[in-house]
């Protein structure tokens, strides 16, 4: 009858303490120290007659080539900044904000070239950049710079109110590179539109360059703007390089 009565006594325990709690109460494996196993800790998967381990490791993927990116402002030696912008009206450019300047960076000039009454010449030029690391079921940092690299080039195809597209594989800049030049109008303005995006390792670079003669002066030609973006974009690649040197 004693041991009865202490039995109903530990069962109303039992019963007074949460759910999530009975089974500490019910079971035998615990000892004195009321350390218990929690179902936070990891557990060991074990299976077969030899106890081997079910659970696979995830294959480790290989590190992103790239760790910084250089200041994009600095991406352009000097002589090529005043040979695109005869006039430019600040030579150390306008930084864009980034909440990482190791992960994307941005940096734009412009020009306005007077020249009496033969109007004005405008230019502008920008660069990007876009870091890829590589992550555990995302992808290496390069397959991501890929996969960036071909939207942006599709981005710079569809850019709204271009005209006469044209798009080129480029050779020598990068891992890949596209150029592309298209006519374009704003604020009645004639502009010569190029682009070269490219990709080196994990890294994406994205450079326009782009004039419109104002006030009567010609507007300058796409191929002719290519050409000094072209020669730019080699520059714009090998900072990356310089930065992680």
């Amino acid at each position: 009858m004693h041991r009865s009565a202490k039995r109903l006594a530990g069962l109303l325990t039992c019963a007074a303490v949460p759910v999530m709690l009975v089974a500490g109460c019910s079971g035998s494996g615990t000892d004195s120290s009321g350390d218990t196993a929690t179902s936070d800790a990891p557990s060991s998967k074990t299976g077969g007659a030899g106890g081997s381990a079910t659970g696979s490791t995830a294959p480790s993927l290989a590190l992103a080539k790239f760790k910084k990116l250089p200041n994009p402002c600095e991406a352009f030696s000097q002589d090529t900044i005043k040979n695109l912008l005869p006039k430019v009206k600040n030579a150390s450019g306008e930084q864009g904000k980034s909440s990482d300047n190791n992960a994307r960076g941005y940096c734009a000039w412009n020009s306005s070239d007077a020249k009496g009454v033969d109007g004005t010449q405008y230019r502008w030029l920008d660069v990007s950049y876009q870091r890829y690391d590589s992550e555990q079921g995302i992808g290496t940092g390069e397959k991501r710079a890929t996969e960036f690299y071909a939207k942006k080039v599709d981005d710079a195809k569809a850019t709204e109110g271009a005209k006469n597209v044209k798009t080129a594989k480029t050779d020598g800049t990068g891992d890949e590179a596209t150029s592309l030049t298209y006519e374009s109008k704003k604020d009645g303005n004639d502009f010569g539109n190029a682009t070269v995006v490219m990709r080196t390792a994990n890294v994406v670079i994205t450079l326009n360059y782009n004039g419109a003669g104002l006030a009567g002066a010609d507007t300058p030609k796409s191929a002719d703007l290519l050409k000094s973006a072209q020669a730019a974009a080699k520059e714009a690649v090998t900072a990356v390089n310089k930065a992680n040197g």
